[in-house]
């Protein structure tokens, strides 16, 4: 597979090693997990109110992995921090010692979070192989929203950096989309490929790839703050949370794709269009 998908392959008692994956480099190597479990909701001590007669008996409590735990967030994982030493000097940002990305950051002393769309995980005994940076994270993103609105049949997504902000509105129009290419159509190149031959993946003299489609507004420079002010107010709406760099990347990756398509194909009440393969 192009990337390696987190909830159905990362599993108990067997070693990985999580690579930066903008350069390569080692972040933890040989973790074995003995839990790998799923993470609630970012909500879901709210929801609790809803459901007890009395104070929240959680209302104190923190969701923080124990060596040899693994925890499953919707666009992040959970790892206690054990040995490892990735943080910045403001000690929040965890950062590459190599290239300088940010990770992820630290939620306490002893837990560190990171994106899934700044690490490449690969079992110990498999070998490292980059995959381009545009291809993995379009292919990331995809991912979170098929899984996010089967799980929560939800459609609509702001995507937020780590500073709070709002970069980009996303609605989900499908996520059944198969994409079909022949290496020899210069038509259906023109239209689907995102950036030419370099991001997409070579499969031989036809491709098939899955792929989502999607409306999206940017909200970069105070676009859209009326629209952005009530998505997020919306319970029907739910965040994803990366990178403040990575939402920059990605509002590039989706402007980019959009142009790729023909004008009448670019807009659809309002919202740009957008095709992603994963």
């Amino acid at each position: 597979d192009l990337v390696f998908t987190l909830r159905e392959s990362l599993k108990p008692q067997k070693n990985y090693v999580f690579y930066c994956q903008s350069c390569g480099d080692i972040i933890v190597k040989d973790r074995k997990f003995l839990r790998v479990l799923p993470l609630p909701s970012e909500n879901w001590s709210a929801l609790v109110e809803e459901w007890c007669c009395h104070p929240n008996p959680f209302a104190r409590s923190t969701l923080h992995p124990q060596h040899g735990d693994c925890f499953l967030g919707d666009t992040f994982f959970l790892l206690n921090s054990g040995n490892e030493s990735h943080k910045s000097k403001e000690n929040t940002r965890v950062i590459c010692k190599r290239c300088k990305t940010m990770l992820g950051e630290t939620v306490s002393s002893d837990t560190i979070k990171y994106y899934v769309t700044e690490v490449i995980i690969r079992p110990s005994e498999g070998s490292f192989s980059p995959t381009q940076r545009s291809q993995f994270l379009q292919s990331m993103v995809a991912q979170c929203l098929v899984e996010l609105s089967s799980a929560k049949t939800t459609f609509r997504f702001t995507v937020k950096g780590d500073n709070g902000k709002i970069y980009i509105l996303i609605w989900l129009l499908n996520s059944d989309t198969l994409l079909v290419e022949s290496l020899g159509s210069s038509s259906s190149h023109s239209v689907f490929t995102l950036f030419g031959d370099i991001f997409m993946p070579s499969s031989g003299p036809v491709g098939t790839w899955n792929a989502v489609k999607v409306l999206y507004q940017p909200c970069i420079k105070s676009r859209n703050k009326d629209l952005a002010d009530a998505w997020e107010n919306d319970i029907g709406v739910h965040p994803l949370k990366f990178p403040a760099e990575t939402c920059l990347e990605l509002l590039l990756i989706l402007g980019l794709s959009t142009t790729s398509l023909p004008p009448s194909l670019r807009c659809m009440n309002s919202f740009q269009v957008r095709i992603s393969c994963y």
